[in-house]
């Protein structure tokens, strides 16, 4: 667990994101008038100029500007804000949304230990987590096809961490996503994959705590590939309407939900006039 920042992408400029991909952008280079943009955007040409700046800024989207306009692509920290927000509707609208990542174990460099133990983190691990973490993480090396999906980690279930401070400093935040390791024909659990809201790991790896010592547990080497499912936690209700109501009848089935019809205003006295 470390210590850098990233940027936040505003609602007008994922949109603005959202439209280039929808022209191709995510698969290459696509051509974009700030004008055509500008009338998806239900805005002027600057605003459609502006935005696509502020993309550019943040490293969102690159540009190749041409005497007749411009050809946009969508960078790696682009698609990971659009499958963040995908996630975030799958997460609302499907039965299920569970991500695994898939990696080799690496060796970290054991900040870790040090920051695990520190009471402020302890505490909260203990009250929130159930469990005093082994003092170190496990580092994993995410495979391509999990960078890519990494960004969908936060719509997950997740534990928040609060930043707190000593007479020395200020610790940052950080957030929990419940999780199983899974090696070979092994499988532990509970474990968490931890992301500091500060942190000098790129969106490559990830970090796993547990109340274990995971390597000894698995029997694991650098280079072993393993999965993190995510899964939810054991006390978290369900966020799904549907089956509230099924486990609600299943309890209750004497119980019926009634229909309360409506009285037509004329019949309750109401004048219309």
């Amino acid at each position: 667990m470390a210590e850098s920042a990233a940027g936040t992408l505003g609602h007008d400029e994922l949109l603005a994101l959202k439209l280039v991909a929808l022209d191709g952008g995510l698969a290459s280079a696509t051509k974009v008038s700030c004008g055509d943009l500008g009338d998806r955007l239900e805005a002027s040409n600057q605003t459609a100029s502006r935005r696509l700046q502020a993309l550019e800024a943040g490293d969102y989207i690159d540009r190749d500007i041409v005497a007749d306009g411009q050809w946009v692509t969508i960078s790696d920290a682009g698609e990971r804000a659009l499958r963040s927000e995908y996630a975030d509707y799958r997460r609302l609208f499907e039965e299920e949304s569970g991500l695994t990542l898939t990696g080799s174990v690496t060796s970290g460099m054991g900040e870790g230990k040090h920051y695990i133990t520190l009471p402020g983190y302890e505490r909260q691990f203990e009250s929130k987590l159930g469990y005093t973490p082994f003092p170190g993480t496990l580092n994993i090396d995410l495979d391509d096809a999990s960078i890519r999906a990494r960004a969908e980690l936060e719509a997950q279930a997740s534990i928040p961490i609060e930043s707190w401070e000593d007479d020395d400093r200020t610790y940052g935040a950080a957030t929990c996503y419940p999780a199983d390791v899974a090696a070979d024909d092994q499988r532990f659990e509970p474990a968490h994959v931890i992301v500091p809201d500060r942190t000098h790991h790129d969106e490559e790896n990830i970090e796993v705590i547990a109340p274990v010592k995971l390597r000894d547990e698995l029997g694991l080497d650098d280079g072993e590939t393993l999965s993190i499912p995510s899964r939810r936690p054991a006390n978290e209700p369900a966020n799904d309407r549907k089956r509230e109501r099924h486990r609600y009848r299943e309890h209750y089935p004497h119980c019926r939900r009634r229909r309360h019809h409506r009285v037509p205003r004329w019949r309750a006295g109401v004048d219309l006039r």
